[in-house]
């Protein structure tokens, strides 16, 4: 299972019908513990269907719905 390690302030959204929005600095780790490639905003995918998981590609577009309300 893959680990997010939060270095500083962070905020995470999620976007209606698309994925998790994560801004600040975050350490991503695979399941070896090895490092992912982030930036300032990571887009991470919620629908299954990215062909660059754990990153959103936008491949959910019109085949993924979900809206999260608190």
């Amino acid at each position: 299972m893959s680990e997010v390690h939060v270095t500083t302030d962070v905020k995470i959204t999620v976007a209606d019908n698309g994925p998790l929005i994560v801004n600040g600095g975050i350490d991503l780790l695979d399941g070896e513990g090895k490092e992912l490639a982030t930036k300032e905003a990571t887009y991470l995918c919620r629908c299954g269907l990215s062909s660059n998981k754990p990153f959103c590609t936008g491949a959910h577009k019109g085949k993924f719905e979900s809206v999260v309300r608190a």
